[in-house]
């Protein structure tokens, strides 16, 4: 890579991996490395908060989710190379709009069914909910 194509992305927004020429073959398989370090630790790091006594039992959920989106993040950076800069820009759209679509069809899902949990309940008290009198009787 000549001292000009250094100097260009210098400022770029680039994901670990990207700033190295494609001929530079060692230090894009250090970035996958690193990631793989990092993704197999997040993931031990989630069994181990499941099978100790350590922590906190409410505290355990919370855990995951945290473990869950920095594993999301790493898969992100280091595998796909997803970044905020002016190329990747796409890519950044691409990603917000699947999320969305996700969060709208869990969210929309847990809200139908909690309301029709709710509607199809049956009521408190059995006495209060019958007729007066009975059938054919007037």
């Amino acid at each position: 890579m000549s001292q000009s194509d250094t100097d260009d992305r210098a400022g770029a927004d680039t994901a670990p991996g990207d700033e190295y020429g494609h001929e530079e073959f060692g230090a894009g398989l250090r970035s996958y490395l690193i990631g793989l370090a990092l993704a197999t630790l997040l993931t031990a790091a989630s069994f181990w908060v499941v099978h100790t006594r350590l922590m906190w039992a409410p505290a355990i959920p919370a855990a995951l989710l945290v473990f869950a989106v920095a594993q999301m993040g790493v898969h992100l950076v280091f595998f796909l190379h997803l970044t905020t800069g002016p190329d990747n820009t796409n890519n950044v759209m691409a990603l917000a709009f699947g999320v969305l679509i996700v969060v709208l069809l869990f969210g929309g899902t847990v809200w139908i069914m909690a309301h029709m949990n709710h509607n199809m309940m049956m009521p408190a008290d059995p006495v209060a909910a019958r007729p007066s009198h009975p059938p054919g009787h007037h």
